[in-house]
């Protein structure tokens, strides 16, 4: 991991290492698709699920509130050492997730590409939602995630430009959380078999 000194601060740069990491949990996913084993691909996909969903939460509803509070120089020191972890957690949790899903529901039956009629409208629900949330994301959180840090580490921060892509980024996570608990509502619809 690489250090930069940013206004008399030194702050960690992106750790690289991390991707490791992140190969090693797709690995993991990869190996329990391979299995066709409904618990194992269940569990993945519960396990990784509630880690976006409680990080989508607590981001949305207590760092956000929090870090709007914070005077500007706080804000950029927590914001240089969230955003680089973030970019490798969230895309990682979210991918998972979604697609240890989609192969779950496809090993319990839920649904047959090739025949539509087994899909439910929970399940229709389910991949509205989780499109939306795969758009906001990899489409917006993940871009500001990088713009704002980018930012923050040059030579003359824009400030104001900082200010106007963490409110964005906070609104967005705030909606993700919400779109999270909708998500709860039809998986737990879904986990009792009642679609």
């Amino acid at each position: 991991m690489t250090t930069v000194a940013v206004h008399d601060q030194t702050v960690p740069g992106i750790n690289w290492n991390n991707l490791w990491i992140v190969a090693l949990a797709v690995g993991v996913m990869v190996a329990a698709i391979y299995s066709h084993n409904a618990w194992y691909i269940n569990f993945i996909h519960v396990a990784f699920g509630l880690m976006w969903t409680g990080i989508d939460l607590f981001m949305g509803f207590v760092i956000g509130p929090i870090m709007r509070s914070l005077p500007p120089d706080a804000r950029k020191s927590m914001t240089l050492r969230l955003m680089p972890r973030m970019l490798f957690l969230m895309p990682t949790l979210s991918i998972i997730t979604t697609t240890a899903g989609w192969f779950l529901a496809i090993e319990l039956g839920y649904i047959n590409p090739d025949a539509p009629e087994t899909w439910s409208w929970w399940i229709i629900a389910a991949l509205a939602i989780v499109t939306i949330l795969t758009v906001q994301g990899l489409g917006i959180l993940l871009p500001t995630n990088i713009r704002v840090y980018l930012e923050i580490r040059s030579a003359n921060p824009d400030l104001a430009k900082v200010g106007r892509l963490m409110r964005r980024y906070i609104v967005t996570v705030a909606v993700q959380g919400c779109m999270q608990i909708a998500i709860i509502v039809v998986m737990t619809r879904l986990a009792t078999g009642d679609i």
